[in-house]
């Protein structure tokens, strides 16, 4: 009885109409500049639901004079940032930007604002675009 409901939930789901976008942006977190700064950083999920390799290049941002890919590490005791060249995202896969590790700065913010657009890009190929609302500082 198990192995025919196992047959049947994958033919369902193989003969589902539903299709998914390759990519797919979800838990977007950007924070507000501190007061005094220009400066923002941004958290999210991005998940690869093609067969494909999906590459990210870089991101830019309508509201923003710079967005960079970082990488928060700990090296000999101490903690550094660098920029990530390129996002690589396993078919199938989810990578999620978070504090503490991978993540956005969003830089030279152009003008104060409730809500920012990030445009995903892999080389000159626009792979996502996104728009959401800042997070408030609570400090």
């Amino acid at each position: 009885m198990r192995l025919s409901l196992l047959v049947i939930c994958t033919l369902t789901a193989a003969c589902s109409n539903e299709v998914l976008p390759p990519l797919v942006v979800s838990d977007v977190e950007i924070t507000a500049p501190i007061p005094g700064n220009n400066m923002s950083a941004g958290y999210l999920a991005l998940q690869n639901n093609s067969s494909a390799v999906v590459s990210i290049s870089h991101v830019s941002s309508p509201d923003y004079g710079s967005v960079e890919i970082h990488e928060s590490l700990i090296e000999d005791g101490v903690s550094r940032m660098r920029r990530v060249n390129e996002l690589i995202i396993p078919p199938s896969t989810t990578v999620t930007l978070r504090r503490g590790g991978k993540h956005l700065m969003l830089m030279q913010a152009k003008e104060s604002s409730e809500n920012v657009s990030l445009n995903f890009y892999d080389h000159d190929v626009l792979l996502l675009s996104v728009s959401t609302s800042i997070t408030p500082r609570l400090d």
